[in-house]
């Protein structure tokens, strides 16, 4: 039976990226859809799943290391196993530990103890259970398999679709889910490790990139949009950026800095499927040389009562 490490060529201090990155190398090489005419490449990708599905699985992994557990992932036997030389409870260097002969368990304490002779504290049947191996586990599915994929905030916004490269080398095009967050996680039914009962799935876990002037407010859109003093003070139609596109914004005489500006549909697309609204916030942004603005208001002064409700 192989070692899982050596099967993956890692050493046993090998880190999960290491064995990961093992893993999805031979996964490749040794693919059945590559390796159609070659059944010993079929049969060793197969023993490849096995030992990284022991090794991914940080449980299992320990398991094995403290020898619980062997290369299959079944129980090791409580006697050492049973094999040749010093495996069985009695010793003797030959299989079995008697001269090459298979032993019944349950016999050999029969002999020693008596039929029956287990039979204390009400307990029957003696030592009935001793010697039957138990029946070979069910066929177990191939391994789940993680994924990352990092969005794009307008595609996550609109739900665009996004191409993904699996670990045989395979892309495919995924649909986004509604009510989209970060940290979604998407099960790909079949997409992961094979196995002898099936394949596993892939799991891919969504995180939603920033933006350079986008920011995300429940399922709206907020956008701080400039304006010059001259658009706020007489008005002006302006193009606005949005997630699906520029859009022509009204901007009406007399805006001031901090008034929003609702365009509805703009946003995320809620877990109803319907959609937030973009909130366009005005800034007014004066130029940077101010000389002929202050020009053309010498001698004028706004004498609105602003700061009136702070008692000033």
């Amino acid at each position: 039976m192989s070692d899982p490490y050596t099967t993956l060529g890692v050493p046993r201090s090998a880190s999960e990226v290491e064995i990961k990155s093992a893993y999805r190398k031979l996964a490749k090489e040794l693919h059945p859809d590559k390796n159609k005419d070659n059944p010993a490449a079929t049969e060793r990708f197969s023993v490849v799943t096995r030992a990284y599905d022991i090794l991914s699985d940080k449980d299992k992994r320990a398991r094995f290391d403290r020898g619980e557990i062997d290369a299959d992932g079944n129980p090791r036997s409580p006697f050492g196993g049973g094999g040749g030389g010093g495996g069985h409870p009695f010793g003797g260097g030959q299989q079995g530990g008697f001269g090459g002969e298979e032993v019944d368990l349950g016999d050999l304490f029969e002999g020693l103890f008596g039929r029956g002779g287990g039979q204390r504290g009400g307990q029957g049947g003696g030592s009935a259970g001793f010697g039957r191996r138990p029946p070979p586990p069910p066929p177990r599915r191939g391994g789940n398999i993680n994924y990352t994929l990092k969005v794009p905030f307008a595609d996550a916004a609109t739900l665009a679709p996004q191409r993904i490269t699996l670990g045989d080398g395979k892309t495919i095009d995924l649909k986004l889910p509604a009510g989209l967050e970060d940290g979604t996680q998407m099960r790909l039914k079949g997409k992961g490790a094979p196995g002898p009962a099936g394949a596993g799935d892939a799991l891919v876990t969504i995180t939603l990139d920033g933006h350079a002037f986008f920011t995300r407010q429940g399922d709206d859109v907020r956008l701080e949009l400039p304006i010059t003093l001259d658009e706020a003070v007489n008005g002006a139609r302006i193009k606005a950026p949005t997630v699906d596109g520029p859009v022509m914004l009204t901007v009406a005489a007399g805006s001031g800095s901090g008034k929003v500006l609702r365009l509805k549909g703009r946003g995320f697309t809620t877990k109803t499927g319907g959609r937030g609204d973009q909130l366009v916030e005005l800034a007014i942004q004066l130029p940077e040389d101010i000389t002929d603005l202050a020009a053309r208001l010498e001698g004028w002064k706004d004498e609105s009562p602003l700061r009136q409700r702070f008692g000033q």
